[in-house]
C-alpha cells in the first residue's frame, strides 16, 4: 500500500505538470502562436518585436533567483497560486493591447518573468522536493505528462487563434490559467515537499553558495544550458535548416512529430535508468548522442539519415529534460532546492535567448546555418566528456 507521503508526491507530480503547461503564454512556442496576427494587428515590425522579445527574455530570467529563495523560505503553494493569478491578469491585459512598443514590452516581460521563469522554477521544485531516491522516475513521468499536456494546449490554442483571432484565444488562455492553473497550485501537497526536506536531516543538502562552488553544478548547468541554446536556435529555424539539405515543409512537420514521440521514449527510459545509473553517466550519454546528431546534420541526404537524426535528437532531448529536472535534488538535497534550481533555470533561459541569435547571425554572415552547428557540436561533446568525469555531492554523501 502506498504511504500518504507517496500519494501526496504523485499528486504533486500531476499538479506540477499542469503548472508547467501553464507557462505556455510565457514561452517562445506559446508566444509564437499569436506572433503573426498580433504583429499585423498592432502594426509592429519584426525587428522591433524581436528586440522586445530578446530583452524581455533576458530581464525576465532575473526573477529565477529571488523566486527560488521565496519558495525555500515560505513554501510553494501560496506563492505559486499568486504567480498563476498574476500571469492570468497579464495575459488578459495583453489580449486587449492596442499599441505602443513600451506597453507591449512590459507585458511580454511580465509573461516571461512569471511564466517561463518563476512558474517553471515552481513546477520543477514541487517535484524535486517531493521525492528523494526515486526523483528520476518521478521526473520521467512528469516529463511525459507535460509533453502530452503541451501538445494538447498547442492544438487548442492554435485552433482558437485560427478560428477566433489572437485576442479571443489569448483571453481564453487567461481564463484557462484561472480555471486549471490556480486549482493545480492549490493542490500542491505541502506535506510531501516539507517531508522530503526533513528526511534529509540537513546532511547532504547544500545551499546555493556551496552548490556554486562545486564542479558538478557548473557541468550540469552549462551542459543543459548549451543543449537549450542549440535546440532553441535549431528549433526556431528548423524548417530552414532542413530545407538547406533539400527536405520540404511536409517532411519538416513529420520530423517534428517524430522527434516529439521519440522524446517521450527518451524521457521514460532516462527516468528508469536513473534508478540504476548515476546522473553523470546519463548526461554524458545524452550529450554524446546530441553531438553525433549535430555532426551528422550537415551530411543529411536521405530520409533514412533524417530519421536517424530524429532518433538521436529525440532520445537525447528526452534524456536531458529529465536530467535537468532531477539532478539538482539528487545531487544537492532538498533544503535549498528552490534557489539552486532557480540559478540553473536562469542560465538555461539566458542560453535559450541567445541561441536563435547565433543561428541567425550564422545564416546572415555565411548564407548557411551549419557553421554555427560545426562550432557548437564539439562544445556539446566536450561537456559530455566532462559529465563522465565529475562527481555529484549527493553521491559522495551517500557513500
Amino acid at each position: 500500500m502506498p504511504t500518504t507521503r507517496s500519494r501526496d508526491g504523485w499528486i504533486n507530480v500531476v499538479a506540477a505538470a499542469v503548472l508547467m503547461c501553464a507557462t505556455l503564454p510565457g514561452r517562445t512556442q506559446g508566444l509564437g502562436l499569436i506572433t503573426e496576427p498580433m504583429l499585423r494587428d498592432l502594426d509592429l515590425g519584426r525587428v522591433s518585436y524581436a528586440t522586445i522579445n530578446l530583452w524581455a527574455t533576458l530581464l525576465g530570467a532575473a526573477i529565477c533567483l529571488p523566486i527560488g529563495r521565496l519558495f525555500d523560505r515560505f513554501g510553494l503553494r501560496g506563492i505559486t497560486t499568486a504567480i498563476v493569478v498574476l500571469l492570468a491578469l497579464v495575459v488578459w491585459l495583453m489580449s486587449g493591447a492596442t499599441g505602443g512598443v513600451m506597453v507591449l514590452f512590459v507585458l511580454v516581460l511580465a509573461t516571461r518573468a512569471l511564466g517561463q521563469s518563476a512558474l517553471s522554477v515552481s513546477s520543477i521544485t514541487v517535484v524535486g522536493k517531493s521525492f528523494d531516491r526515486h526523483v528520476g522516475v518521478a521526473m520521467g513521468v512528469y516529463s511525459v505528462l507535460l509533453t502530452m499536456m503541451f501538445a494538447a494546449a498547442f492544438t487548442v490554442v492554435g485552433t482558437s487563434v485560427r478560428e477566433d483571432g489572437w485576442r479571443w484565444a489569448w483571453a481564453g488562455v487567461a481564463y484557462g490559467l484561472l480555471i486549471l492553473g490556480a486549482p493545480a497550485a492549490l493542490l500542491i501537497r505541502t506535506r510531501a515537499t516539507t517531508g522530503a526536506a526533513a528526511d534529509e536531516g540537513g546532511g547532504r543538502s547544500l545551499d546555493l553558495q556551496a552548490a556554486l562552488h562545486t564542479p558538478a553544478f557548473w557541468v550540469f548547468a552549462i551542459a543543459t544550458s548549451l543543449f537549450g541554446l542549440v535546440s532553441s536556435g535549431f528549433g526556431l529555424f528548423n524548417e530552414a535548416v532542413l530545407a538547406e539539405r533539400g527536405f520540404d515543409q511536409q517532411t519538416y512537420v513529420r520530423f517534428l512529430a517524430g522527434t516529439t514521440g521519440i522524446g517521450l521514449v527518451g524521457q521514460l527510459a532516462c527516468g528508469w535508468l536513473s534508478t540504476r545509473w548515476p546522473m553523470q553517466r546519463l548526461l554524458g550519454i545524452a550529450m554524446f548522442l546530441y553531438a553525433v546528431a549535430l555532426a551528422l546534420m550537415p551530411l543529411l541526404t536521405t530520409h533514412v539519415q533524417l530519421w536517424s537524426l530524429a532518433t538521436l535528437i529525440g532520445l537525447s532531448g528526452g534524456m536531458v529534460t529529465v536530467i535537468f529536472f532531477a539532478v539538482w535534488r539528487r545531487g544537492f538535497g532538498a533544503a535549498h532546492l528552490g534557489r539552486i534550481q532557480g540559478a540553473a533555470q536562469m542560465l538555461t533561459v539566458l542560453a535559450s535567448a541567445v541561441g536563435p541569435l547565433i543561428f541567425a547571425q550564422s545564416a546572415s554572415r555565411t548564407g548557411s546555418y551549419f557553421p554555427a552547428i560545426w562550432v557548437l557540436a564539439p562544445c556539446v561533446l566536450l561537456l559530455g566528456v566532462a559529465a563522465f568525469r565529475v562527481g555529484l555531492p549527493g553521491d559522495a554523501a551517500a557513500a
